[in-house]
């Protein structure tokens, strides 16, 4: 019997998966797809999904493989109008190792996933279909289009907008498509003299088309509005089409358009799964929300919808946790896709007004909402407590800051490298808190947070089980949590602060973790 069955192996069945798989789940992954694909779909990670992948071990690899500080280069008119790069005043934040988003093809990302999971040694089972599923008390039966069945203790549906897990829950699927709003896009190879470095933004004020490239590929992602026939909605896309799109809009005659390996219509789709949990099964991804393509929020809300998921399967299965934690997911994870529908959905409108200025592109639409670094759950019932808790810094259900720190023989760490590996961590800020970082087992990562070396710095890990010891040399660590005294901090495993409490506050940290679920 099989832990953990997901449906879907596109970003957030993926990062799932090896969340679940680090934590020594059994897990299985299954795709209808006979292949894994080349198509660039949802092609940048933002701020938040890189510190998820980052703490699966994926930072360096994403970073070789994508772009960073990408140029837009935009055209009003078929002429040259001026070269922006959106990140350029982003000033760097030791509360944050990134905080401009990657640009790289999906497939690339799901490919450095695919690889992360083989390492645990799981491997997708591709031309595999669900065909239907049963579940009770015990489990889920899943039977699958050839005959076979597979039993899971837990299934999670990633599979899509027409998720067959959701339609066969019968859970509504709430929301509106616009038919008038409407968008080309496919990958294309370019031959003629186009600079490869920049994102080319063509507009005018009837249409326009653009074309990105990505890192080490000669694949471009090509968006334009849609051709229209002689009753005015949009012709299928072809390769045919989109020259003729690029020569109208562009107009650059040596430049031609070639081996289209993917073409497709994008809908402003806004939709809502009603629910996210039904017994145990679960959604995630684009099969509980889709959203407009505007913002690059729908493939990085799903990479965060498995983050969250993906600790809670574990503690419940290690018997850690009642299954009571499970229903967190949606308490959390669901007004999240609410509010970033409604980003997405004003991001969209915005940037189709804003473009009709020359000059302006598609950074009309970048804001700090869209990294995810403000997303939080204060709202949740795993917010726990904050009260006497010292300073006035994030409170629990926040995103735990990040912070450069050192380590007691001078070498560079930072609170998120610790953070990493799907446990708890429980941070303990000066020589009072020290006391309540002991014998707390293999559960909890304890760390003792110090000053700089010259004051009343920790003087070394107590042991096997003992904690981690960080010297806050420029205080980074302090301003960040806004500790002013000593206090006990409670992470939780994704990065969401659970407790703040004063430095005796050990008894309210044990009683949280005890009372998860229960």
């Amino acid at each position: 019997m099989t832990a953990v069955l997901i449906v879907g192996a596109g970003p957030t069945g993926l990062t799932l998966a090896c969340s679940l798989a680090r934590q020594g789940v059994d897990v299985r992954v299954i795709d209808k797809s006979p292949g894994h694909h080349r198509v660039s779909r949802g092609k940048a990670l933002n701020a938040r999904s890189l510190e998820v992948l980052a703490d699966l071990g994926l930072g360096e690899r994403l970073a070789a493989a994508g772009r960073t500080g990408l140029v837009f280069r935009k055209y009003f008119a078929g002429a040259y109008v001026s070269d922006t790069d959106p990140s350029a005043d982003v000033a760097p934040s030791p509360e944050a190792r990134y905080l401009t988003p990657l640009s790289i093809p999906q497939w690339r990302t799901e490919e450095l996933l695919r690889e992360r999971l083989a390492e645990d040694g799981v491997t997708v089972e591709t031309g595999v279909e669900l065909s239907g599923f049963t579940q009770d008390g015990h489990g889920v039966r899943a039977d699958l289009a050839d005959g076979r069945r597979i039993t899971a203790d837990y299934l999670v549906g990633c599979d899509g907008a027409r998720s067959t897990v959701r339609r066969q829950l019968g859970v509504a699927f709430e929301g509106s498509t616009d038919e008038e709003q409407t968008m080309f896009c496919g990958d294309v190879e370019v031959d003629g003299d186009l600079d490869p470095t920049v994102w080319h933004q063509w507009f005018d004020q009837d249409g326009a088309v653009l074309l990105c490239p990505f890192e080490g590929t000669p694949v471009w992602q090509f968006q334009a509005s849609p051709e229209l026939g002689p009753d005015g909605r949009p012709v299928p896309p072809t390769l045919e089409g989109f020259q003729r799109l690029f020569d109208r809009y562009a107009r650059m005659p040596g430049v031609r358009l070639r081996n289209a390996t993917w073409l497709s219509t994008w809908r402003a789709n806004v939709r809502l799964a009603e629910s996210y949990r039904t017994g145990r099964v679960f959604l995630a991804g684009d099969a509980a929300h889709v959203h407009p393509f505007a913002g690059g929020l729908g493939m990085n809300t799903g990479i965060q919808d498995a983050w969250n998921l993906g600790w809670k399967l574990a503690r419940v299965l290690a018997g850690q946790a009642g299954d009571v934690l499970l229903d967190s997911y949606q308490q959390e994870r669901l007004p999240v896709a609410a509010l970033a529908l409604d980003l997405s959905t004003a991001a969209l409108a915005k940037v189709m007004a804003a473009v009709r200025v020359p000059g302006v592109g598609v950074e009309a639409v970048a804001t700090q909402d869209l990294r995810g670094l403000g997303i939080h759950y204060r709202w949740s019932s795993l917010a726990g407590g904050s009260q006497d808790a010292p300073g006035d810094g994030p409170r629990p259900g926040d995103r735990a800051p990040d912070a450069p720190c050192h380590r007691p023989d001078g070498g560079p760490v930072r609170l998120y490298d610790l953070f990493a590996g799907g446990r708890f961590t429980l941070l303990g800020f000066g020589p009072a808190a020290r006391a309540a970082l002991a014998g707390w087992g293999p559960q909890v990562r304890t760390v003792a947070v110090g000053a700089a070396p010259d004051g009343a710095a920790p003087a070394g890990a107590g042991g096997p089980l003992g904690p981690d010891v960080l010297l806050d040399t420029d205080g980074h660590a302090r301003r960040a949590y806004g500790i002013t005294g000593d206090a006990l901090v409670l992470v939780r495993p994704d990065h969401h602060l659970a407790v703040v409490a004063p430095a005796d506050g050990g008894p309210l940290v044990r009683a949280y973790l005890a009372g998860l679920g229960r």
